[in-house]
């Protein structure tokens, strides 16, 4: 109980002297060169329930594959997550290709420390997209966005040991595995690895181009 208490007074004190930043409103879209993260919209509907119902993509997700109904019920919440900045709160952002609008996946931040300013990162993006650069191009604008605009601390990612297209675009973003858990989570009716990644706000840009 002393313990808890030294650490919320610590945390508390962290707080006070300026750790924690005010964090400005989101400005969407972010159009790039080929892709636009934008908040997401209920038209998105059919692309995302088949992304998100193939099992090549939920294979070292949480989440299995999920029903239409199912997706329908994620993306509603996902409509919502443009806000950025409380603990435990979640930017979800499509990523759409410019020259036609097609949906291709998603970019995810997400507030685990606002006292720290550490958040998590993520992505997802469907196979018929996969091998062109998008996920790169977007998850490069996203921790540009963290670290630029939203002024946080310290990102981090994971990812299943097995997932080796994730942690590859995590290693080519900069990113820095911190951790290698070994029977980390039993997950799917197994024990699984987990690959931690982590980058910190003085090391952004990478010094290496993308």
């Amino acid at each position: 109980m002393q313990a808890a208490a030294v650490t919320a007074k610590y945390a508390a004190a962290l707080i006070g002297v300026g750790y924690r930043r005010p964090v400005p409103p989101v400005d969407l879209p972010i159009v790039l060169p080929r892709v636009t993260l934008r908040a997401y919209a209920m038209d998105d509907l059919d692309a995302f329930s088949d992304m998100c119902g193939r099992d090549d993509v939920t294979r070292y997700l949480y989440w299995g594959s999920r029903t239409r109904e199912e997706s329908r019920t994620s993306l509603v919440r996902k409509v919502g997550e443009t806000g950025f900045g409380d603990v435990d709160e979640t930017l979800s952002l499509a990523v759409s290709r410019n020259d036609d609008g097609a949906y291709l996946g998603e970019v995810i931040l997400h507030m685990i420390d606002a006292g720290s300013r550490g958040a998590e990162f993520g992505f997802l993006f469907h196979p018929d997209h996969h091998g062109q650069g998008y996920a790169g191009e977007a998850a490069r604008a996203m921790l540009e966005l963290a670290f630029g605009t939203l002024g946080l601390h310290r990102v981090i990612g994971r990812c299943d040991a097995r997932n080796v297209a994730s942690a590859r675009l995590m290693r080519r973003l900069g990113m820095r595995q911190e951790a290698h858990f070994l029977s980390n989570e039993f997950v799917k009716g197994e024990w699984c690895d987990e690959l931690d990644f982590a980058l910190l706000e003085d090391e952004w840009p990478p010094s290496a181009g993308f």
